[in-house]
């Protein structure tokens, strides 16, 4: 559209135009930059504050920027992003002004408003709601505020006013300021109502006025309305913002509210259907209302716990909640073009008169004119745009609050309300699949008469009854044919979680909310006992069961990394939020990996690869955050500290479920730093293994320090060094065989890193060195002893120990001809070397490797069962352990116990 259509459009731009002829040519001659807005549009700066003076530059600037904006974007040259930008901050800089020059005035007669408390000045706080609040306000809007004070008091002057009534006063000269029609016009009409106890409540409210309000009245709406909340002035913001927070966001999940955003959904879906909203893109069916509520509900409902969420804007938030898989990305892509092209369909209703309207014209010349100014082919065309869009909101408003679950009639919903042994539950429970339904019938007796159960409250019960079905019905669909677990145990997995979160109604509702969990969780606890143990100490991982595409996603370490900052920082201040967020994410993440390991997505290699990690990552972000801590936040060069895996950990072997095995060094000439360094060590490993009401992270072992338990806890890199050369024993350099730098300082690690390379390349006697790793072999499998006839894949003979200490010995014992030993890659990796460099038989080492990869993963399996120490039957590891037996005897000679191998063949 052309300058010239663009005036014939708007009928309002017109009338600026033939009456303020100077102030149309002003707009043109700057049309191609965006409207400026500044202070010095209101008079100059130091000027003795003039009411009317104020008011009359107040209108002469909205005037200005409206018509720039209007004309650039029917014109093609400015986008919605800044449209809302301009009338944003035309409305912040009218409401900062309008405050300024109004407190001067009202203190010229009242005196400075003082706080009883602090004794300390007084200044009105405007709170921006809505779509000021949010910094997305459109133009010919209302603007939505709430006008809050720090603290109850008085003002000091001739004529004293109680805070509450100066406030009340400088309000309503702001309602006047801003709304007042003149002969210039208005700047914004000023909507006052969502304020504590609304039209019938005061204008102004202090902080204590408006915490209590929000704890003892505030309504589900209400948290809505809030959300967007913006303190535009005044000096205390950031204690309003923590004020307000409590009452927006839950600290964990709140599956709760969807309760009451569900009558909120309601009530909005009753009011589009009314005949006078059809047209209406506002507040009609697929409007931009219901895109704001979406986007808000999913806000309320995850906000707590993930502070990434709380974007204002709803462009912003959308892009939010896609990055986070809360919102599928095509419903995110749908969603944002609609909200952009209603939005723009909005400004160009209300460009043409000047007037706040949402409804789309039925008159056939204002149909034409419309579509000209969208762009649209003709008026039929426009309409088909409007519907598409309207009708994909639609779709997706009512899928965001979609209900499911079990139908009323299903016939296990009666052998869960009368769990009597009868023919009608019999049946039931027979017919989906229960082999044993007297002991189901008897379970579900238990529970229904337990205390636990009876003393639920009514909506919590009510969820309760509506879930037991559903689990019913899930656990009999999980087994597969052939599978050792049967309906009944996967049930009785499902009704122990059941049990453990009926406390808590926020994992009720989400449960009963997202019917389509139900069968991922009852795969997952059909899986896995130590899985379905795992979930059930934390249930506020039921959440990541929403999405099975993030869940299933391959880990991304690095956007992890991010995200795991981005949660500390957001509790910057807060210790116990911030072990909190350790302790979710570690357990997010281990889910995730779980949840792929159950799919078959990962090796046993893959998987420890992931785990060793995740434990890296918040080694990392848990040492970042206790040296910031030890230093009250204030910025500081890093420590000269580096943490060193040992173990599972090192070797990148890791389970769920596996210990730590640390040790710390540091490179510091400061007299001090033992000191320092100690107090970081206890404070790490404080952060690592306290519980907390998120659980735990890690259990440590630090006792593979140098001299051990009764050692220091961090050594000197010197200290290290000389120990590792001088005085170490033969098991401690075994060890250093899987040891690696894991965080901290990266030119230690690498020193570290160097000198693990010098001191396993170091000359050894290789008698010696067999006996002393023999010697260890013997007084490890002393210390294990299995008296059952299975065969123990770890600590037997010819198991997985065996194994491992072959490649030590290999690698202590070679590593000085053969550099490629040191590498820390995994006891197979160096396997296949020790056969290449032809230490040992090429074509038994790779026997050997199968064997210990097929341990490893038998061994996992059996874990995953929660079974404590993984023994098999041992015949048909026959083969494998007389390979690995083969093996030992061609490493270490012909004897293992008592100067013999074991037998296996």
């Amino acid at each position: 559209m052309d300058m010239d259509a663009a005036f014939e459009f708007s009928r309002y731009a017109s009338r600026l135009r033939t009456g303020q002829p100077e102030l149309a040519a002003q707009v043109l001659r700057a049309i191609d930059r965006p409207a400026s807005i500044d202070t010095g549009d209101l008079g100059a700066d130091g000027a003795a504050p003039d009411a009317a003076a104020l008011a009359a530059a107040l209108r002469a600037l909205r005037a200005r920027v409206g018509l720039a904006t209007l004309l650039r974007d029917l014109t093609g040259r400015a986008n919605l992003t800044e449209v809302c930008a301009k009338q944003t901050r035309l409305a912040e800089l009218a409401i900062e002004a309008a405050v300024g020059v109004h407190h001067q005035l009202l203190v010229r007669t009242h005196g400075e408003p003082l706080g009883a408390d602090s004794g300390e000045p007084q200044r009105l706080i405007v709170v921006a709601m809505g779509k000021l609040g949010g910094a997305e306000l459109n133009v010919s809007s209302d603007v939505d505020l709430v006008f809050a004070y720090p603290e109850d008091g008085a003002t000091t002057g001739p004529k004293p006013l109680a805070n509450q009534e100066f406030f009340d006063r400088l309000g309503r000269r702001i309602v006047a300021a801003l709304g007042d029609v003149t002969a210039e016009g208005f700047v914004f009409r000023v909507d006052m109502r969502l304020r504590p106890y609304g039209d019938s409540g005061p204008l102004s409210s202090s902080f204590a006025a408006l915490e209590e309000y929000l704890v003892t009245q505030g309504r589900t709406w209400e948290r809505y309305a809030w959300l967007k909340a913006r303190a535009l002035t005044g000096d205390r913001a950031e204690e309003l913002q923590r004020l307000i927070a409590p009452f927006v966001f839950r600290k964990y999940l709140d599956y709760d509210a969807y309760a009451g955003l569900r009558d909120v959904h309601r009530q909005i879906r009753e009011q589009g259907r009314r005949k006078d909203y059809a047209s209406n893109i506002k507040l009609g069916p697929g409007g931009i209302r219901e895109i704001e509520f979406i986007v808000q509900a999913l806000q309320l409902v995850r906000g707590g716990r993930e502070t990434g969420l709380r974007a204002r804007g709803t462009l912003n938030a959308l892009t939010a909640l896609g990055a986070r898989g809360l919102l599928p990305r095509p419903a995110v892509a749908e969603l944002s073009a609609a909200y952009v092209f209603l939005r723009n369909l909005e400004h160009r209703l209300q460009y043409r008169d000047d007037r706040q309207t949402h409804d789309v014209p039925t008159d056939n010349a204002e149909r034409d004119a419309l579509a000209a100014a969208c762009n649209a082919a003709d008026a039929d065309a426009l309409d088909g745009l409007i519907e598409s869009h309207r009708s994909a909101v639609e779709r997706h408003f009512d899928a965001v609050f979609a209900t499911g679950g079990a139908s009323g009639d299903d016939p296990l919903a009666s052998a869960w309300l009368d769990p009597a042994p009868e023919d009608a539950q019999y049946a039931a429970l027979i017919a989906a699949g229960y082999t044993a339904p007297l002991a189901v019938i008897e379970t579900l007796a238990r529970v229904r008469q337990s205390t636990r159960y009876r003393q639920l409250p009514t909506l919590s019960r009510q969820r309760f009854d509506a879930l037991v079905p559903q689990l019913l019905r899930a656990a009999s669909d999980t087994p597969k044919p052939g599978s050792p677990v049967d309906a009944s145990v996967v049930f009785g997995r499902l009704l122990a979680l059941l049990e453990t979160i009926s406390g808590r109604s926020a994992y009720l509702a989400l449960l009963v909310e997202h019917p389509p969990v139900l069968p991922r969780l009852a795969q997952l606890m059909g899986a896995s006992a130590w899985a379905a143990d795992y979930l059930t100490r934390h249930p506020i991982l039921l959440d990541e069961l929403l999405d099975s595409r993030v869940l299933l996603e391959e880990p991304d370490w690095g956007a992890w990394r991010r995200e795991l900052h981005a949660d500390l920082a957001a509790h910057a201040g807060d210790t116990e939020r911030q072990m909190d967020a350790l302790r979710h994410f570690q357990h997010a993440q281990a889910f995730r990996l779980l949840a792929q390991d159950l799919n078959g997505m990962l090796s046993v290699e893959r998987l420890a690869d992931h785990l060793s990690a995740l434990a890296d990552v918040v080694l990392a972000a848990t040492l970042a955050y206790c040296w910031a801590q030890m230093h009250d936040g204030i910025p500081v060069a890093p420590p000269r500290f580096a943490i060193i895996g040992y173990g599972k950990l090192g070797g990148k072997e890791l389970g769920y479920a596996s210990d730590l095995d640390l040790v710390f060094v540091y490179d510091d000439p400061d007299e001090g730093a033992p000191q320092r360094y100690t107090r970081l060590v206890h404070r790490l490993n404080t952060w690592l293994t306290t519980t907390t009401p998120a659980g735990r992270l890690y259990d440590t072992d630090l006792r593979l320090r140098p001299d051990g338990a009764s050692g220091l806890v961090v050594s000197s890199f010197d200290a290290f060094r000389r120990y590792q050369r001088e005085q170490a024993w033969t098991w401690e350099h075994q060890a250093l065989t899987r040891a690696r730098f894991v965080a901290g300082d990266a030119t230690l690690g690498a020193a570290f890193e160097a000198e693990r390379d010098t001191v396993l390349r170091l000359p050894r006697d290789p008698r010696r060195l067999r006996d002393d790793v023999v010697e260890m072999r013997r007084r490890m499998y002393a210390g294990h002893p299995n008296r059952t006839p299975l065969f123990d894949l770890k600590h037997d003979p010819g198991g997985m120990v065996d194994v491992e200490f072959i490649v030590q010995y290999l690698v202590l014992a070679h590593s000085r001809e053969h550099a490629r030993l040191t590498a820390n890659v995994g006891n197979i990796a160096l396997l296949g070397r020790a056969g290449e460099l032809g230490l040992v038989p090429r074509a038994l080492a790779a026997t050997v490797a199968d064997a210990y990869r097929e341990y490893r993963r038998r061994q996992h399996q059996i874990r995953l069962q929660g079974a404590p120490s993984a023994r098999v039957d041992a015949e048909p590891q026959r083969a494998a352990r007389a390979a690995v037996a083969e093996l030992w005897a061609a490493v270490f000679g012909d004897f293992w116990r008592n100067g013999r191998a074991p037998d296996f063949g």
